[in-house]
């Protein structure tokens, strides 16, 4: 017959467990404060840390240029600010102005956090999502907007969203569903773009599409298959240019939508580009003819 243990030892695991929870409250309150707050990166520590778990309410953000860029564009509401040593003063006085404490982790914390794939540089933002856009609040300054029909890889989407900003176009405009998250991976690939570009996400691009023919917009597809080469169909502003998904190209009901279906002629045997490039690529010879004719 075994011994019955003492009252003592039974009331020990109790006691750590509370400890425990006791720690988690503190560092659940920690997380939710301005306070600084170092990440305890011990084995045995929740996966998360004291990081908020992404939702529709919280967005991660990583990457020097993605989290310069969000702390000092003023487009959005910033939770937490997540920094290395090495890594603090690159974003210290940034972090000042935006009224941010910067909360010193270990490299470990971030990558166990973010997972093994993530570039982020010893920098991590939580904030709130962008504000929601309509394509009523598009304002036409260069005159050029872009629209996605269903890309879907963050990274295509963010090169893209990169190239939009560079270019100056004034909107990106993307279906709601078969769209990534704009956060983590696509944010990074925008390289802080994501803060100065108008997205507008709508439930049915080829209404969209005709409410900016509405506006005065002709709308030109992009497809390696288009009837004439971008170089050479009439262009004016405002301009809207659909890019289809590799593999599937422009759906039906978005091509029906367009005014045009145009294709970029490219002199090598291969005869198309990954849609990230093909967007740079028509950009580039749009803009420099729009330049043109207004000269």
């Amino acid at each position: 017959m075994s011994r019955r243990p003492p009252p003592k030892d039974r009331a020990k695991p109790d006691r750590q467990r509370d400890a425990r929870a006791h720690e988690a409250r503190a560092r659940d309150a920690g997380a939710g404060s301005g306070r600084p707050h170092p990440a305890q990166g011990g084995r045995g520590d929740s996966p998360r840390g004291p990081f908020r778990a992404p939702s529709a309410e919280v967005v991660t953000l990583y990457g020097a240029h993605a989290v310069r860029e969000a702390l000092t564009s003023g487009r959005r509401k910033l939770l937490a600010l997540y920094a290395t040593e090495t890594a603090l003063p690159r974003i210290a006085d940034l972090a000042r102005a935006a009224g941010l404490e910067p909360r010193l982790v270990e490299a470990r914390d971030l990558t166990r956090h973010l997972g093994e794939e993530a570039v982020h540089q010893g920098l991590m933002l939580e904030a709130r999502p962008l504000p929601e856009a309509d394509i009523a609040d598009i304002e036409t300054r260069s005159g050029v907007v872009l629209a996605l029909d269903q890309i879907t890889d963050p990274h295509n989407v963010g090169a893209i969203l990169r190239t939009a900003c560079a270019y100056g176009v004034d909107a990106l405009i993307v279906t709601e569903r078969h769209s990534p998250d704009f956060t983590g991976v696509l944010a990074k690939a925008a390289s802080g773009a994501l803060e100065h570009v108008t997205i507008v996400s709508v439930v049915n691009l080829a209404r969209a599409l005709d409410q900016l023919r509405d506006r005065g917009f002709s709308v030109i597809g992009l497809d390696s298959e288009g009837a004439e080469p971008i170089e050479t169909i009439p262009l004016s502003r405002p301009l809207a240019l659909v890019l289809g998904a590799e593999g599937k190209g422009l759906r039906r009901l978005t091509r029906e939508r367009c005014d045009l279906v145009a294709r970029l002629d490219l002199p090598g045997p291969i005869k198309s580009l990954n849609v990230s490039n093909a967007c740079a690529a028509t950009l580039t010879v749009v803009q420099l003819r729009l330049r043109a004719a207004q000269d």
